[in-house]
């Protein structure tokens, strides 16, 4: 399976200790070189910027089709703009991604797109991890992750865990 990141459910599970939820549901990760210079190169020292620069399963690669890059740095930021394009480069079977706009532009153009909170349910659904709660209370509490309370509510009742505490 090929599977491109942006920088966002990189930083978000690497706060929180769970990087790993990727390796171990997609094998390797593809990010483009905007995405490694956000993370590792300028959030040096910041939480998660070692860790990912240290994953030997995350390549990072040169998006060739600039002009696309260019067309869609019209709404989205650098990052989002070389992910939906490498992501059309290398034929991935999934782009993870948790912006709205770059959702949208990469499901207009056919991109398979999964956020961050897709990614925990399937990790959930693979047998990876047990609940979603524990880890969404992280991503809002230690990461800074933004989640309407009504998602959170909807998320945790398909998943089974509406009858916990959600608050």
């Amino acid at each position: 399976m090929i599977v491109v990141s942006d920088a966002s459910p990189l930083i978000n599970l690497a706060r929180i200790s769970e990087l790993s939820l990727l390796r171990k549901l997609y094998g390797a990760l593809i990010i483009p070189q905007a995405v490694w210079q956000e993370v590792v190169v300028s959030g040096a020292g910041q939480p998660g910027a070692e860790t990912i620069e240290a994953a030997s399963w995350i390549e990072a690669r040169s998006v060739r089709n600039e002009h696309l890059v260019r067309a869609l740095r019209q709404d989205l930021d650098a990052g989002e703009a070389e992910a939906i394009a490498l992501a059309l480069e290398v034929e991935a079977d999934l782009l993870i991604m948790d912006e709205r706009a770059g959702r949208e532009t990469a499901r207009h153009l056919d991109v398979r797109v999964l956020g961050l909170i897709g990614v925990l349910t399937e990790a959930k659904r693979s047998g990876l991890i047990d609940a979603v709660k524990s880890r969404l209370d992280a991503l809002r509490d230690l990461a800074g992750f933004r989640v309407s309370q009504p998602l959170y509510a909807r998320v945790l009742q398909d998943q089974g865990e509406g009858d916990r505490e959600t608050q």
